[in-house]
């Protein structure tokens, strides 16, 4: 989840803290390029499967967040349910490359 921390100068520092570990299914999707020519990064857009959460647990995913596998860091867009049971949730998501 973002984290801000304060710096000690009266501002503060973003960061992330992790929440937990989940198993996931990752499918990509289209990948684009963007940015302007001499900053350009390749976006891969997946679609991320994990088991489900209720509504109000803190460690449902939320857009905003973002998934760690390693070093690949997945920025979450959006999160619904696969199914009406609510046992997985599909997270779209981007992964950038520099």
């Amino acid at each position: 989840v973002p984290l801000r921390v304060a710096d000690g100068a009266g501002g503060f520092a973003e960061g992330w803290q992790a929440t937990g570990t989940l198993w996931a299914e990752v499918r990509p999707s289209a990948g684009r390029m963007v940015g302007a020519m001499e900053a350009e990064a390749v976006s891969q857009s997946l679609r991320i499967t994990v088991r489900g959460l209720p509504q109000e647990n803190a460690l449902r995913p939320k857009a905003g967040q973002r998934f760690r596998e390693g070093a690949r860091l997945f920025l979450i867009g959006a999160v619904t349910e696969r199914d009406g049971m609510g046992r997985y949730l599909v997270c779209s998501a981007e992964e950038v490359f520099a």
